[in-house]
C-alpha cells in the first residue's frame, strides 16, 4: 500500500492577509472537499496561557488547549525560510515538515517575521 494514497496537497490564498499555502493533509483522517475555507493557526503551543508545551502532548491532562477550538492539528518543525524578491516586492517562503507532510507559505514578511529556522510549530486547522 503506498503511504501516500491518503495524502492530498492542497492550495489556498488567505481571504485577510497577503499569504499563500500548500499543504499536504491526510485525507483519511481529515477529508477535505474543493472550496471549502478553513482557518489555520500555526502556533508554538496549545496551552491557552502560552507556556511552553513538552515534546509529548497529550489532550487527556484535563487543562483547556487551544486544540479544543480545532479539527485537526499536526506537529512540525521549520526547515527552510527563503526570500524571494526585493524592496516592495519582497516574498519569504517558510517550509514545515509535520512527519514527512509538508507546508509551504509564502507572503508579507511581516506577517511571519517571528519564525525562525528550526522552530517547532502546531499546525490548527478548522473549518469554517
Amino acid at each position: 500500500m503506498n503511504v501516500f494514497s491518503v495524502v492530498s496537497r492542497i492550495e489556498a490564498d488567505s481571504e485577510s492577509l497577503e499569504m499563500y499555502m500548500k499543504l499536504d493533509v491526510n485525507t483519511d483522517v481529515y477529508p477535505i472537499k474543493e472550496n471549502e475555507k478553513f482557518v489555520v493557526l500555526l502556533t508554538s503551543t496549545l496551552n491557552k496561557d502560552g507556556s511552553a508545551v513538552s515534546e509529548y502532548y497529550t489532550q487527556n491532562n484535563g487543562r483547556d488547549s487551544i486544540a479544543d477550538k480545532f479539527e485537526y492539528i499536526m506537529y512540525g518543525k521549520i526547515f527552510k525560510i527563503q526570500e524571494e524578491g526585493s524592496g516592495a516586492q519582497l516574498k519569504v517562503e517558510i517550509y514545515i515538515s509535520f512527519s514527512g507532510l509538508l507546508m509551504m507559505l509564502k507572503g508579507n514578511p511581516s506577517y511571519v517575521s517571528e519564525f525562525q529556522l528550526d522552530q517547532k510549530l502546531f499546525l490548527c486547522m478548522r473549518r469554517l
